[in-house]
Protein backbone atom coordinates (compact mmCIF):
# COMPACT_ATOMS: atom_id res chain seq x y z
CA UNK A 1 0.00 0.00 0.00
CA UNK A 2 1.05 3.86 0.06
CA UNK A 3 2.53 5.48 2.88
CA UNK A 4 -0.50 6.67 5.05
CA UNK A 5 0.27 9.93 6.29
CA UNK A 6 -2.24 9.73 9.41
CA UNK A 7 -0.75 6.40 10.17
CA UNK A 8 1.27 6.05 13.55
CA UNK A 9 5.15 6.27 13.27
CA UNK A 10 7.71 4.24 15.48
CA UNK A 11 9.49 7.08 17.40
CA UNK A 12 12.94 6.47 15.82
CA UNK A 13 15.84 9.25 16.06
CA UNK A 14 16.06 11.18 12.32
CA UNK A 15 19.68 10.25 11.99
CA UNK A 16 19.16 6.45 12.69
CA UNK A 17 21.75 4.29 10.75
CA UNK A 18 20.68 1.37 8.45
CA UNK A 19 21.22 -1.07 10.73
CA UNK A 20 18.96 0.23 13.67
CA UNK A 21 16.24 0.76 10.73
CA UNK A 22 16.25 -2.60 9.46
CA UNK A 23 15.36 -4.15 13.30
CA UNK A 24 13.12 -0.76 13.94
CA UNK A 25 11.48 0.86 11.48
CA UNK A 26 7.74 -0.05 10.84
CA UNK A 27 4.77 0.20 12.78
CA UNK A 28 4.44 0.66 16.52
CA UNK A 29 3.15 -2.39 18.73
CA UNK A 30 -0.78 -2.93 19.30
CA UNK A 31 -2.51 -2.24 22.31
CA UNK A 32 -0.91 -5.82 23.54
CA UNK A 33 2.48 -4.39 23.72
CA UNK A 34 4.35 -6.67 21.68
CA UNK A 35 8.63 -6.69 20.94
CA UNK A 36 7.95 -8.42 17.58
CA UNK A 37 5.78 -7.65 14.98
CA UNK A 38 2.47 -9.42 15.12
CA UNK A 39 1.00 -11.07 12.06
CA UNK A 40 -2.87 -9.71 11.23
CA UNK A 41 -4.13 -12.46 8.80
CA UNK A 42 -7.29 -10.81 7.69
CA UNK A 43 -8.89 -10.35 4.71
CA UNK A 44 -10.43 -7.05 5.88
CA UNK A 45 -11.10 -4.13 8.64
CA UNK A 46 -13.80 -3.18 10.37
CA UNK A 47 -15.21 0.01 10.49
CA UNK A 48 -17.57 1.77 13.26
CA UNK A 49 -19.60 2.96 10.89
CA UNK A 50 -21.18 3.62 7.25
CA UNK A 51 -19.69 7.28 6.87
CA UNK A 52 -16.67 6.05 8.06
CA UNK A 53 -15.94 3.09 5.99
CA UNK A 54 -17.11 5.27 2.49
CA UNK A 55 -14.39 7.91 3.88
CA UNK A 56 -11.49 5.12 4.12
CA UNK A 57 -12.00 3.86 0.98
CA UNK A 58 -11.85 7.16 -0.51
CA UNK A 59 -8.82 7.86 1.24
CA UNK A 60 -10.15 10.55 2.97
CA UNK A 61 -8.91 8.76 6.30
CA UNK A 62 -6.30 6.99 6.28
CA UNK A 63 -6.79 3.49 7.79
CA UNK A 64 -6.44 -0.66 7.32
CA UNK A 65 -9.90 -1.46 4.97
CA UNK A 66 -8.62 -4.45 2.62
CA UNK A 67 -5.41 -6.47 2.53
CA UNK A 68 -5.45 -6.76 -1.21
CA UNK A 69 -3.96 -2.96 -0.68
CA UNK A 70 -3.66 -2.01 2.96
CA UNK A 71 -2.79 -4.52 5.63
CA UNK A 72 -0.33 -3.39 8.53
CA UNK A 73 2.19 -6.10 7.59
CA UNK A 74 2.23 -4.97 4.08
CA UNK A 75 2.98 -1.44 5.69
CA UNK A 76 5.85 -2.64 8.22
CA UNK A 77 8.22 -4.09 5.91
CA UNK A 78 7.23 -1.15 3.11
CA UNK A 79 8.59 1.21 5.41
CA UNK A 80 11.17 -0.57 6.17
CA UNK A 81 12.45 -0.88 2.92
CA UNK A 82 12.14 2.25 1.71
CA UNK A 83 14.24 3.62 4.96
CA UNK A 84 16.88 1.14 3.84
CA UNK A 85 17.16 2.23 0.08
CA UNK A 86 16.63 5.79 1.23
CA UNK A 87 13.12 6.45 -0.74
CA UNK A 88 9.98 8.37 0.51
CA UNK A 89 7.93 5.72 -0.73
CA UNK A 90 7.65 2.05 -1.56
CA UNK A 91 4.88 -0.79 -2.66
CA UNK A 92 4.93 -4.51 -2.00
CA UNK A 93 3.83 -6.89 -4.53
CA UNK A 94 3.47 -10.49 -4.97
CA UNK A 95 7.09 -10.93 -6.25
CA UNK A 96 9.90 -9.23 -8.08
CA UNK A 97 8.09 -9.53 -11.54
CA UNK A 98 4.78 -8.53 -10.26
CA UNK A 99 6.95 -5.28 -9.14
CA UNK A 100 8.29 -5.27 -12.67
CA UNK A 101 4.74 -5.68 -14.33
CA UNK A 102 3.22 -2.85 -11.56
CA UNK A 103 6.04 -0.55 -12.59
CA UNK A 104 5.32 -0.61 -16.49
CA UNK A 105 1.25 -0.79 -16.07
CA UNK A 106 1.98 2.23 -14.00
CA UNK A 107 4.19 4.14 -15.68
CA UNK A 108 3.97 3.20 -19.84
CA UNK A 109 0.92 3.24 -22.33
CA UNK A 110 1.28 2.20 -25.66
CA UNK A 111 3.73 3.84 -27.78
CA UNK A 112 5.92 4.50 -25.11
CA UNK A 113 9.42 3.44 -25.55
CA UNK A 114 11.62 1.67 -22.99
CA UNK A 115 15.16 0.59 -23.14
CA UNK A 116 16.42 -2.05 -20.43
CA UNK A 117 19.62 -3.91 -20.49
CA UNK A 118 19.78 -7.46 -22.38
CA UNK A 119 22.01 -8.42 -19.42
CA UNK A 120 18.66 -8.65 -17.01
CA UNK A 121 16.43 -11.52 -15.90
CA UNK A 122 15.45 -13.67 -18.48
CA UNK A 123 11.92 -13.15 -17.32
CA UNK A 124 12.00 -9.56 -17.67
CA UNK A 125 12.83 -9.56 -21.17
CA UNK A 126 10.12 -11.53 -22.23
CA UNK A 127 7.64 -9.36 -20.06
CA UNK A 128 8.80 -6.53 -21.78
CA UNK A 129 9.26 -7.66 -25.39
CA UNK A 130 6.68 -10.43 -25.45
CA UNK A 131 3.92 -9.67 -23.30
CA UNK A 132 3.97 -5.88 -23.23
CA UNK A 133 4.91 -5.26 -26.64
CA UNK A 134 1.41 -6.61 -27.93
CA UNK A 135 -0.09 -4.09 -25.79
CA UNK A 136 1.90 -1.49 -28.09
CA UNK A 137 4.73 -0.75 -25.64
CA UNK A 138 8.14 -0.70 -27.41
CA UNK A 139 11.34 -2.11 -25.96
CA UNK A 140 15.29 -1.61 -27.22
CA UNK A 141 18.16 -4.20 -25.51
CA UNK A 142 21.37 -2.56 -25.04
CA UNK A 143 24.80 -3.76 -23.57
CA UNK A 144 24.52 -3.29 -19.83
CA UNK A 145 28.33 -1.59 -19.96
CA UNK A 146 27.81 0.49 -22.75
CA UNK A 147 26.34 3.86 -22.80
CA UNK A 148 27.01 5.29 -26.39
CA UNK A 149 24.12 2.10 -27.22
CA UNK A 150 21.97 3.44 -24.16
CA UNK A 151 22.37 6.58 -25.69
CA UNK A 152 21.95 5.98 -29.04
CA UNK A 153 18.88 3.92 -27.97
CA UNK A 154 16.91 6.93 -26.61
CA UNK A 155 14.25 8.09 -28.66
CA UNK A 156 11.41 11.30 -28.59
CA UNK A 157 8.79 8.75 -27.03
CA UNK A 158 11.58 6.96 -24.12
CA UNK A 159 9.96 6.88 -20.67
CA UNK A 160 11.91 4.18 -19.30
CA UNK A 161 15.90 2.98 -18.73
CA UNK A 162 15.43 -0.31 -16.64
CA UNK A 163 19.34 -1.97 -15.17
CA UNK A 164 19.77 -4.77 -13.20
CA UNK A 165 22.99 -4.21 -11.57
CA UNK A 166 24.98 -6.20 -11.09
CA UNK A 167 23.27 -8.59 -13.45
CA UNK A 168 22.11 -12.16 -13.39
CA UNK A 169 24.12 -14.25 -14.22
CA UNK A 170 26.92 -12.07 -15.52
CA UNK A 171 27.51 -9.65 -12.84
CA UNK A 172 28.05 -7.00 -15.53
CA UNK A 173 28.08 -3.36 -13.42
CA UNK A 174 26.77 -0.27 -14.82
CA UNK A 175 27.13 2.77 -13.83
CA UNK A 176 24.28 4.06 -12.12
CA UNK A 177 24.87 7.59 -11.93
CA UNK A 178 25.47 8.01 -15.74
CA UNK A 179 22.27 6.36 -16.73
CA UNK A 180 20.46 8.56 -14.49
CA UNK A 181 21.45 11.49 -16.20
CA UNK A 182 21.01 10.08 -19.61
CA UNK A 183 17.81 9.62 -18.78
CA UNK A 184 16.48 12.43 -16.99
CA UNK A 185 18.49 14.80 -19.81
CA UNK A 186 15.76 12.47 -22.13
CA UNK A 187 12.74 13.42 -19.88
CA UNK A 188 12.50 9.74 -17.97
CA UNK A 189 12.88 7.89 -15.25
CA UNK A 190 15.63 5.06 -14.60
CA UNK A 191 14.80 2.21 -12.50
CA UNK A 192 17.30 -0.76 -10.96
CA UNK A 193 16.61 -3.60 -9.96
CA UNK A 194 18.60 -4.35 -6.80
CA UNK A 195 18.44 -8.00 -6.10
CA UNK A 196 21.73 -8.68 -5.94
CA UNK A 197 23.44 -6.50 -3.52
CA UNK A 198 19.94 -5.34 -1.69
CA UNK A 199 20.67 -1.92 0.07
CA UNK A 200 22.94 -3.68 2.72
CA UNK A 201 25.53 -2.55 -0.21
CA UNK A 202 23.97 -0.65 -2.65
CA UNK A 203 21.34 2.15 -2.42
CA UNK A 204 20.85 3.08 -6.60
CA UNK A 205 18.30 6.56 -5.29
CA UNK A 206 22.02 8.12 -3.92
CA UNK A 207 23.31 7.75 -7.73
CA UNK A 208 20.46 9.22 -8.89
CA UNK A 209 17.92 6.11 -9.89
CA UNK A 210 14.48 7.34 -9.19
CA UNK A 211 12.46 3.76 -8.92
CA UNK A 212 14.88 0.77 -7.49
CA UNK A 213 12.98 -3.08 -8.09
CA UNK A 214 13.15 -5.58 -5.67
CA UNK A 215 12.52 -8.94 -5.40
CA UNK A 216 12.14 -9.84 -1.99
CA UNK A 217 12.41 -13.46 -2.60
CA UNK A 218 15.97 -13.02 -2.63
CA UNK A 219 18.81 -11.42 -0.17
CA UNK A 220 15.44 -9.56 1.81
CA UNK A 221 14.05 -12.94 2.67
CA UNK A 222 17.57 -14.67 2.99
CA UNK A 223 16.03 -17.98 3.46
CA UNK A 224 13.94 -19.10 0.49
CA UNK A 225 10.82 -19.42 2.02
CA UNK A 226 8.54 -17.08 0.31
CA UNK A 227 8.17 -14.98 -2.79
CA UNK A 228 7.99 -11.55 -2.47
CA UNK A 229 8.40 -8.30 -4.13
CA UNK A 230 8.33 -3.77 -3.99
CA UNK A 231 9.04 -1.02 -5.89
CA UNK A 232 10.87 1.76 -3.72
CA UNK A 233 10.08 5.57 -5.18
CA UNK A 234 9.26 8.72 -4.09
CA UNK A 235 5.71 8.79 -2.20
CA UNK A 236 4.39 10.90 -4.98
CA UNK A 237 4.75 8.29 -7.44
CA UNK A 238 4.09 5.14 -5.30
CA UNK A 239 0.44 7.47 -4.85
CA UNK A 240 -0.30 8.24 -8.13
CA UNK A 241 1.04 5.52 -10.07
CA UNK A 242 1.07 2.50 -8.29
CA UNK A 243 -1.57 2.77 -6.02
CA UNK A 244 -4.50 2.93 -8.48
CA UNK A 245 -2.63 0.03 -10.49
CA UNK A 246 -2.32 -2.11 -7.66
CA UNK A 247 -5.84 -1.77 -6.33
CA UNK A 248 -7.27 -2.40 -9.58
CA UNK A 249 -5.30 -4.99 -11.00
CA UNK A 250 -3.93 -6.76 -7.70
CA UNK A 251 -0.70 -7.79 -7.60
CA UNK A 252 -0.31 -7.64 -4.04
CA UNK A 253 1.71 -8.83 -1.06
CA UNK A 254 0.14 -11.57 1.32
CA UNK A 255 0.68 -10.42 4.77
CA UNK A 256 2.41 -13.34 5.82
CA UNK A 257 5.24 -13.00 3.24
CA UNK A 258 5.53 -9.24 4.01
CA UNK A 259 5.87 -10.33 7.54
CA UNK A 260 8.69 -13.13 6.66
CA UNK A 261 10.59 -10.10 4.47
CA UNK A 262 10.12 -7.62 7.59
CA UNK A 263 12.01 -10.43 10.15
CA UNK A 264 14.58 -11.20 6.88
CA UNK A 265 15.70 -7.61 6.69
CA UNK A 266 16.80 -7.46 10.77
CA UNK A 267 19.53 -9.76 9.73
CA UNK A 268 20.13 -8.45 6.28
CA UNK A 269 23.10 -6.34 6.69
CA UNK A 270 24.55 -9.35 8.48
CA UNK A 271 23.83 -12.01 6.23
CA UNK A 272 24.63 -10.28 2.84
CA UNK A 273 28.32 -9.20 3.62
CA UNK A 274 29.04 -12.27 5.35
CA UNK A 275 27.60 -14.28 1.71
CA UNK A 276 29.77 -11.83 -0.34
CA UNK A 277 33.34 -12.24 1.66
CA UNK A 278 32.22 -16.11 1.25
CA UNK A 279 31.71 -15.39 -2.54
CA UNK A 280 34.80 -13.72 -3.05
CA UNK A 281 37.23 -16.45 -1.22
CA UNK A 282 35.29 -18.81 -3.92
CA UNK A 283 35.84 -16.70 -7.16
CA UNK A 284 39.37 -15.85 -6.44
CA UNK A 285 40.02 -20.07 -5.43
CA UNK A 286 37.88 -21.05 -8.79
CA UNK A 287 40.18 -18.30 -10.79
CA UNK A 288 42.94 -20.95 -9.95
CA UNK A 289 41.43 -24.06 -11.10
CA UNK A 290 42.83 -25.37 -14.05
CA UNK A 291 39.08 -26.53 -14.88
CA UNK A 292 37.70 -23.14 -14.82
CA UNK A 293 37.65 -20.93 -18.11
CA UNK A 294 36.37 -17.85 -16.65
CA UNK A 295 35.07 -16.13 -13.43
CA UNK A 296 32.43 -13.32 -13.00
CA UNK A 297 32.27 -11.93 -9.44
CA UNK A 298 32.32 -8.11 -9.41
CA UNK A 299 34.79 -8.26 -6.09
CA UNK A 300 37.53 -9.40 -8.60
CA UNK A 301 40.44 -7.43 -9.97
CA UNK A 302 40.09 -9.30 -13.29
CA UNK A 303 36.37 -8.49 -13.66
CA UNK A 304 35.94 -5.18 -16.40
CA UNK A 305 33.51 -3.03 -13.92
CA UNK A 306 35.55 -3.73 -10.51
CA UNK A 307 36.54 -0.42 -9.70
CA UNK A 308 33.00 0.65 -10.64
CA UNK A 309 31.37 -1.90 -8.30
CA UNK A 310 33.39 -1.09 -5.67
CA UNK A 311 32.23 2.49 -5.41
CA UNK A 312 28.13 1.72 -5.87
CA UNK A 313 28.72 -1.10 -3.47
CA UNK A 314 30.06 -0.17 -0.98
CA UNK A 315 33.18 -1.75 -1.63
CA UNK A 316 31.87 -5.49 -1.73
CA UNK A 317 31.41 -7.75 -5.25
CA UNK A 318 28.01 -9.18 -3.64
CA UNK A 319 27.23 -12.81 -2.62
CA UNK A 320 26.74 -14.20 -6.52
CA UNK A 321 29.16 -15.44 -8.87
CA UNK A 322 29.11 -17.15 -11.83
CA UNK A 323 31.94 -19.16 -14.10
CA UNK A 324 32.41 -21.22 -17.27
CA UNK A 325 33.70 -24.27 -17.29
CA UNK A 326 36.54 -25.77 -19.99
CA UNK A 327 34.02 -27.59 -22.36
CA UNK A 328 30.01 -27.26 -22.83
CA UNK A 329 26.66 -28.24 -21.34
CA UNK A 330 27.43 -31.95 -20.53
CA UNK A 331 30.66 -30.73 -18.51
CA UNK A 332 28.75 -27.96 -16.40
CA UNK A 333 25.96 -30.59 -15.61
CA UNK A 334 28.85 -32.74 -14.39
CA UNK A 335 29.87 -30.50 -12.01
CA UNK A 336 26.59 -28.96 -10.76
CA UNK A 337 25.63 -33.03 -9.95
CA UNK A 338 28.66 -33.94 -8.28
CA UNK A 339 27.77 -31.46 -5.41
CA UNK A 340 26.51 -32.56 -2.51
CA UNK A 341 26.35 -29.72 -0.28
CA UNK A 342 25.27 -26.80 -2.73
CA UNK A 343 21.29 -27.19 -3.69
CA UNK A 344 20.42 -27.36 -7.62
CA UNK A 345 18.38 -24.96 -7.71
CA UNK A 346 16.78 -21.57 -9.53
CA UNK A 347 17.12 -19.07 -7.04
CA UNK A 348 20.10 -17.24 -5.01
CA UNK A 349 19.68 -15.04 -1.79
CA UNK A 350 19.45 -17.85 0.61
CA UNK A 351 22.01 -18.78 3.73
CA UNK A 352 22.14 -21.79 1.47
CA UNK A 353 24.39 -21.90 -1.67
CA UNK A 354 22.41 -22.43 -4.56
CA UNK A 355 24.52 -23.89 -8.23
CA UNK A 356 21.99 -23.13 -11.09
CA UNK A 357 22.71 -24.19 -14.90
CA UNK A 358 21.14 -20.61 -15.86
CA UNK A 359 21.19 -21.87 -19.98
CA UNK A 360 18.26 -24.72 -19.23
CA UNK A 361 16.59 -22.56 -16.29
CA UNK A 362 16.51 -19.43 -15.43
CA UNK A 363 17.43 -18.34 -18.96
CA UNK A 364 15.93 -21.14 -20.48
CA UNK A 365 13.22 -19.35 -22.18
CA UNK A 366 15.63 -17.15 -24.18
CA UNK A 367 16.45 -18.05 -27.51
CA UNK A 368 19.96 -19.22 -27.89
CA UNK A 369 20.74 -15.80 -30.03
CA UNK A 370 19.57 -13.87 -27.03
CA UNK A 371 21.77 -15.85 -24.57
CA UNK A 372 24.71 -15.47 -26.50
CA UNK A 373 23.88 -11.62 -27.02
CA UNK A 374 23.92 -11.98 -23.10
CA UNK A 375 27.24 -14.23 -22.75
CA UNK A 376 25.39 -16.81 -21.10
CA UNK A 377 26.58 -19.72 -22.58
CA UNK A 378 26.04 -23.58 -21.88
CA UNK A 379 29.34 -23.75 -20.19
CA UNK A 380 28.07 -21.27 -17.45
CA UNK A 381 27.33 -22.33 -14.40
CA UNK A 382 25.89 -19.52 -11.41
CA UNK A 383 26.08 -20.06 -7.82
CA UNK A 384 24.50 -17.90 -4.97
CA UNK A 385 26.39 -18.20 -2.25
CA UNK A 386 25.16 -19.00 1.36
CA UNK A 387 26.51 -19.14 4.42
CA UNK A 388 28.25 -22.57 4.98
CA UNK A 389 32.29 -23.22 5.23
CA UNK A 390 33.91 -21.96 2.01
CA UNK A 391 36.47 -24.46 2.93
CA UNK A 392 32.89 -26.90 2.76
CA UNK A 393 31.88 -25.59 -0.39
CA UNK A 394 35.30 -25.66 -2.25
CA UNK A 395 35.10 -29.21 -1.41
CA UNK A 396 31.96 -29.55 -2.54
CA UNK A 397 32.43 -27.64 -6.07
CA UNK A 398 35.87 -29.31 -6.32
CA UNK A 399 34.27 -33.38 -6.99
CA UNK A 400 32.90 -32.27 -10.43
CA UNK A 401 36.03 -29.44 -11.09
CA UNK A 402 38.90 -31.67 -10.53
CA UNK A 403 37.21 -34.91 -12.59
CA UNK A 404 36.88 -32.23 -15.49
CA UNK A 405 40.53 -31.66 -15.11
CA UNK A 406 41.97 -35.02 -14.62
Amino acid sequence: MSEKKGLPRVDLPADARLETLAVREGLPPSQWGENSEALFLTSCFVHPDARTAARRFAYEEDAFVYSRFSNPNVTIMERRLAALEGTTGCIGTSSGMGAILLMVMGLLKAGDHVICSRSVFGATIRLLQGEFGKFGVESTFVSQTDLAQWKAALKPNTRLLFAETPTNPMTEVCDIRALADMAHDAGALLAVDNCMCSPALQQPVKFGADIVMHSGTKFLDGQGRINAGALCAPEAMVEEKFVPVMRSAGMSLSPFNAWIVSKGMETLNLRVRAQSDRALALARWLESHPAVDRVFHPGLPSHPQHELAMRQQDGHGGAVLAFNVKGGRDQAFAVVDATRICSIAANFGDVRSIITHPASTTHGRLTEEQRNAAGIGQNMIRLGVGLEDVEDLKVDLARGLDALSA
